[in-house]
């Protein structure tokens, strides 16, 4: 690709491509240390994981690649009001639970792991960039990840959001367009209102903000790269086309299911985990959310906890109707293959479009000249 921004610069990157963070296991140690090693960053989303499992993820991926790699965790949400009634939930998941031969499920109870300890951990697994999501990182955790030196990531889905991370210090803003899979991460106002596609979004960040721009949401090969690149992104945010390769760390059957789907067959759904995310419509989800769901369907994280059995019970069983399919409207450019592969692909690709366009110009530029 051969392409330099302010990003490749300060994370000492080949090529402008940073690997989302997909937490819940898709983005093994595998996977993060092959896109690094490929050139681009690899991120791990570690915001279900224990301090302790923190720390063995990045023994994992230092153990396979010298290169860097982030980390990414949800900014602290207020504890949900309390729950009188959980019992609708429970009600409507567990003939689910009894499909997969699991017990009847009880009510949850909220995590216990603190953020404090998670980004304690991530301190010290020798992570180069820290991202985060669902708001704004408190005072002193951003002071201590500035104080290790790592690159700090904020996700906004609004110009407002953006200009609310730049306050507070980050050092580049991923801007979250309505396309991208996966949890949304609006902070400030409306979740629907903040369904902006990557093309509308990224240009009024660039304008609105002075650090560097990552775009996300939707973008599958090179020539969204491109476009990303032309709007004024530093770099490039994909998850769903990583989550094909062979070292994604989801089960067959979601990956084929990405393979088959078409970009009209995801839709922002709050069945799984109780907060709004992108991800292909199933059996599930349209049962979840069939009829009444005031009460069918908790806050998160507490929805998050109650599907948690189940979602894991699918993927040892390869049952993809039962599994948050989070993907972006990009599914139709989903490949097999490699990371390596992806990555070089992305890069060979990217330049040819840029390649293409200086051609135009060229060509537009000597009829001019002409005529």
């Amino acid at each position: 690709m051969g392409i330099q921004t302010v990003l490749t610069q300060r994370l000492n990157l080949q090529h402008p491509l940073i690997q989302a963070p997909m937490a819940g296991g898709g983005d093994t140690p595998d996977l993060v240390a092959a896109v690094g090693n490929a050139g681009g960053i690899g991120f791990i989303g570690a915001a279900y994981s224990t301090p302790e499992q923190i720390a063995e993820l990045g023994r994992a991926v230092r153990a396979k690649t010298p290169r860097p790699f982030g980390v990414n965790l949800f900014a602290p949400l207020p504890a949900p009001q309390s729950v009188s009634n959980a019992q609708a939930a429970v009600d409507r998941v567990a003939p689910f639970y009894a499909e997969l031969g699991l017990p009847v499920p009880s009510a949850p109870e909220l995590p216990r792991t603190s953020f404090s300890e998670q980004i304690a951990a991530c301190l010290e697994m020798g992570a180069a960039a820290l991202s985060f999501t669902f708001g704004v990182l408190p005072s002193a955790a951003i002071a201590a990840v500035k104080h290790r030196g790592l690159l700090l990531m904020g996700t906004a889905t609004t110009v407002d959001e953006a200009m609310a991370l730049e306050k507070v210090g980050v050092d580049a803003v991923v801007a979250q367009g309505s396309e991208a899979g996966g949890h949304r991460g609006t902070f400030l106002g409306d979740f629907n209102a903040a369904l902006i596609g990557t093309i509308s979004l990224v240009p009024q960040i660039v304008d609105a903000v002075r650090v560097p721009v990552i775009a996300s949401g939707g973008i599958m090969d090179g020539r969204g790269i491109a476009a990303a690149l032309a709007l004024g992104a530093s770099a490039v945010q994909l998850g769903t086309a990583f989550l094909t390769c062979d070292e994604s760390g989801i089960c067959e059957g979601y990956k084929q299911t990405i393979l088959d789907a078409g970009e009209d067959e995801t839709r922002v759904t709050r069945a799984f985990s109780g907060r709004p995310a992108r991800g292909i419509v199933n059996r599930f989800m349209r049962t979840i959310e069939s009829g009444d769901t005031s009460e069918a369907i908790l806050p998160f994280p507490l929805h998050n906890v109650l599907t948690r059995p189940l979602r894991n019970a699918a993927t040892k069983q390869n049952r993809p109707e039962y599994l948050n399919l989070w993907a972006g409207q990009g599914v139709r450019l989903a490949r097999r293959q490699r990371a390596a592969n992806l990555v070089a692909r992305l890069a060979a690709e990217t330049t040819a479009v840029l390649d293409q366009l200086q051609s135009l110009r060229r060509t537009d530029a000597s009829r001019s000249a002409t005529s």
